[in-house]
């Protein structure tokens, strides 16, 4: 409808006063709606749907991260089951919108959605045919309750609150509610998967030894910006594979294998620069980029890679190296001259972004790339690139 297209804030003020409207109700399915039209299009695309306060709408995935976990999801249950999830089941036992769970219900023969708000159950009840989701079964209860009554299912799903009784975001599991260390050993014994979605600020290793039955880590990153942390536990423990993706590329990997890598450490600036995906960076694999790729490292802790031949299928960005300029005053004035205007971004360095482009006097944008950063031999370094 047209007013779909309205900004909300002139639509409010258009609709002051209307006594023949639930005007409430309506701003917030224009607003849902276009919030929905670009994080979940698939959603949007239904007429019909019905939008829940503002936070839900925040906290959801967007619809490139949901279809990631299907598939994540897809991979796993192929291995109980290889016929299209025939017979099987999961439970999301932390519902919210339902974003997550539309994508991955499909592949079940039975979905339970399980939410304790009872404004988003009847909104699932609603949404949930309109999107085809007809083996959905909506369960409104506490999740801890939940899950000691239910049988036991192929998969359960979890997306704990990441904010504590005053509002702040948390980032360790044991803040997070619900509590997955201590509801860990109920979760091995009603599944055989448990998926967690976590925060992307957590700490891999940390998990790791906190949960003890991790299998996969998949750290996803969408545009550029790291969305969500997977991790899968299982009841046959294993070494835990950390996978970082980012479109369509996948770096896999196992603690061990970075503890043992032994790259190369460049003592210059060769031709072509590599900035590693959010994802590979928060993934971990600082010395197994170089050696998998045939990179030299710039420096132990700066995380940038330098060859003299172009390497393709790198996971991040690739940069052609204009000059490597030092902080002689000369070096700084040919810098301003050959790029005054450049983006800028700071790799162990002790300076933050702002300073140094106050320093330098640089504008932001344009068509260069400007480094700053540590070599091997200590020394601080620019280095001006364009984007390859």
């Amino acid at each position: 409808m047209a007013l779909r297209h309205t900004p909300v804030s002139q639509l409010a003020l258009q609709l002051a006063g209307r006594t023949d409207l639930d005007v409430p109700f309506v701003l917030r399915q224009v607003e849902g709606w276009q919030r929905l039209r670009t994080k979940v299009p698939t959603w949007a695309g239904h007429e019909e749907l019905l939008y829940p306060p503002r936070l839900s709408l925040e906290q959801c995935s967007g619809e490139t991260a949901a279809r990631f976990k299907a598939e994540v999801v897809g991979q796993l249950i192929h291995g109980l089951h290889p016929t299209d999830g025939h017979g099987l089941r999961m439970a999301d036992l932390t519902g919210g919108l339902g974003v997550d769970f539309s994508f991955m219900a499909p592949l079940f023969a039975e979905a339970t959605y399980v939410e304790r708000q009872e404004e988003l159950c009847r909104l699932a009840r609603h949404n949930f045919p309109l999107l085809g989701l007809a083996n959905a079964r909506v369960v409104c209860a506490d999740c801890i309750d939940h899950l000691t009554r239910m049988p036991a299912v192929d998969l359960l799903f979890l997306d704990p609150a990441r904010r504590n009784s005053m509002g702040r975001k948390t980032v360790c599991i044991e803040d997070c509610e619900p509590d997955i260390c201590a509801l860990l050993p109920q979760l091995l014994a009603k599944s055989q998967f448990t998926v967690l979605k976590l925060s992307p600020m957590l700490d891999i290793a940390a998990a790791i030894r906190s949960l003890d039955c991790v299998n996969q880590v998949f750290v996803v990153s969408v545009g550029g910006e790291c969305k969500d942390l997977l991790l899968v536990l299982a009841k046959e423990k294993q070494p835990a594979t950390i996978t970082a993706c980012e479109d369509h590329t996948r770096f896999s990997f196992t603690p061990d294998e970075e503890a043992q890598a032994q790259p190369r450490y460049a003592d210059h600036c060769a031709t072509y620069l590599y900035e590693p995906s959010p994802a590979l960076l928060k993934a971990g694999a600082f010395k197994l980029t170089a050696t998998r790729f045939r990179l030299d490292k710039l420096h132990p802790h700066s995380h940038l890679y330098t060859s003299e031949q172009c390497v393709d299928g790198f996971p991040g960005r690739r940069f052609e190296v204009v000059q490597t300029f030092g902080f002689g005053k000369q070096d700084l004035k040919q810098l301003r001259a050959t790029a005054p205007r450049a983006n800028l971004t700071v790799r162990n360095f002790p300076a933050s972004t702002e300073a140094l482009r106050a320093k330098l006097k640089l504008r932001e944008g344009g068509d260069h790339y400007i480094f700053a950063t540590t070599l091997n031999d200590q020394s601080h370094v620019l280095i001006l690139c364009r984007k390859r």
